[in-house]
């Protein structure tokens, strides 16, 4: 069973099939995710809030998340394993290349996820240079939570929107080979996906993206508020192994998100 690159990725973009992908953060829900035909999974920081029960992204280390894409990469036997870069991880280009390293060393990771437009391209060349494969996370920034004042829909404004877009364009220049939309209207999600080579994965960004991803634990009905985005795949399904793949088949068929799933 050949691996998932990112080259498969972005072939697939290219061909107009949409990607699918969640978060996990152990070897039996990956193991479950591998059997559904998931072709991403990210081990994100949202393992703060969904494993560790905090309220936010910042507690989480880089231990942690070591810790955990070493427990994923263990089940992991096709899939792409994306790796989030914690809250003050990447502080210098120099910090990030050291603890990006440790990721893909001691976690397994095939690429690590940072957050930050025109503050991180020099991060961003400096990864690249150095053989680390990058993925952008642009739009609601968790790791930005009190900056944002909270979790708050970004990209309403034509100045955001521009500025988000042009960072878009800016990370994809600097070398990064995925990216990440958060929490943005719909209309901008399938603008900046139209406009980028690479594959944009979209959670909460719309239909127009190139791919979609969801929290795992929020695919499941586990969230107590889930937010407008969120489905909850296992009603009607009577096994997580069917909820994931009706995740998979929604997405691949455009059917997620619908209209009343994404943003103005």
């Amino acid at each position: 069973m050949a691996e998932i690159s990112i080259s498969h990725l972005q072939a697939l973009k290219e061909k107009g099939e949409k990607i699918a992908t969640l978060t996990s953060y152990d070897a039996s829900f990956t193991q479950i995710a591998e059997k559904a035909g998931i072709e991403m999974l990210l081990v994100g920081d949202s393992l703060g809030m969904v494993i560790q029960g905090n309220d936010s992204t910042l507690p989480v280390t880089i231990d942690d998340m070591i810790y955990h894409s070493r427990c994923v990469n263990r089940a992991r036997k096709k899939a792409l394993l994306v790796v989030d870069m914690p809250f003050m991880s990447y502080t210098s280009a120099e910090h990030a290349l050291d603890n990006a390293g440790r990721l893909m060393k001691e976690g397994g990771a095939h690429m690590i996820k940072l957050e930050g437009g025109a503050n991180q391209l020099d991060k961003v060349r400096l990864l690249v240079e150095n053989a680390v494969p990058v993925c952008g996370h642009l739009g609601l920034q968790p790791q930005s939570y009190y900056q944002l004042g909270g979790y708050k829909v970004q990209g309403k404004t034509t100045n955001q929107a521009q500025e988000i877009k042009a960072d878009a364009l800016a990370l994809e220049q600097a070398g990064i080979q995925l990216l990440v939309l958060e929490c943005i209207p719909a209309d901008l999600g399938r603008e900046i996906s139209l406009a980028l080579k690479i594959p944009v994965i979209g959670i909460g960004a719309g239909a127009g993206c190139d791919g979609q991803i969801l929290v795992l634990h929020d695919l499941l009905g586990m969230a107590e508020n889930p937010a407008r985005f969120v489905v909850d795949f296992l009603v009607g399904t009577g096994s997580i192994e069917q909820a994931m793949r009706a995740y998979i088949d929604a997405v691949k068929k455009g059917d997620y998100p619908a209209m009343e799933q994404t943003f103005a």
